[in-house]
């Protein structure tokens, strides 16, 4: 009996020590639209592709970059309802936090609840795991800008520069190359939106792409508007 025999089942480990519903979720992650991030000295910068699969798509109402709490945002690559779940979970966990500690609550622990809700749903019988990662940009307590990845396992990491979803190696391999320690919000805006039009098919402009920004200076976190998005590529052109 191989490890097929185990794959419908969430709660149960193959005989080789895998879950196989999480690689499966795993799966549907690589099939999403490419999402990248890059920590800069200064800031953090989000970034994906929002391409429609046509041209008739009202795509005002849709939104890929989401702002959580005033200094951090997330992004996702893999199937968009569950990511809604996970930001309204996401706000409300740190509306909690605002109420009890007047405070925003930092990015390291919104990313600590966050992946424990998706661990959760990985040992709970009646339920399937997120098909999502996601990409949390935002400011720690001790005012250093942060990035950080979340898999559908529940596990984490911090990341200087990473990409997910649909062509990530690639995307992640340019990243390699042309990141750099010292490297400003201004300049991680420009790489990431070099690298996101490496895989980019047909023409990108500031309504096929979406942009999210955390700037140490302020410590808030932002969209960029289709008009600023157009005019940084219109510098890389």
């Amino acid at each position: 009996m191989g490890d097929s025999a185990y794959s419908f089942s969430l709660t149960t480990f193959s005989r080789t020590g895998k879950l196989l519903q999480i690689e499966y979720a795993l799966n549907a992650v690589a099939n999403g639209r490419t999402a990248l991030g890059i920590a800069a000295t200064d800031g953090v910068v989000i970034a994906t592709d929002k391409k429609f699969g046509s041209a008739l798509v009202e795509g005002e109402g849709v939104s890929k970059v989401e702002k959580v709490t005033d200094g951090s945002g997330f992004v996702y690559a893999g199937v968009g309802p569950d990511y809604r779940v996970l930001v309204r979970k996401a706000r409300k966990s740190a509306q909690a936090y605002f109420r009890e500690y007047r405070e925003t609550k930092p990015v390291g622990q919104l990313v600590k609840s966050t992946a424990s809700v998706m661990q959760e749903y990985t040992q709970s019988g009646g339920v399937r795991p997120f098909g999502v990662s996601l990409l949390v940009a935002g400011m720690d307590g001790d005012g250093v800008p942060r990035l950080f990845q979340v898999d559908p396992s529940g596990a984490y990491f911090g990341w200087k520069a990473t990409a997910i979803g649909k062509g990530y190696v690639n995307a992640k391999n340019f990243l390699e190359k042309r990141f750099q320690e010292d490297m400003e919000l201004e300049d991680a805006i420009h790489t990431a939106l070099l690298t996101l039009r490496e895989g980019f098919e047909g023409e990108m402009n500031g309504h096929n792409i979406e942009v999210g920004v955390v700037s140490k200076s302020d410590g808030k976190f932002r969209l960029l508007t289709p008009e600023q998005i157009q005019d940084y590529l219109d510098e890389a052109n």
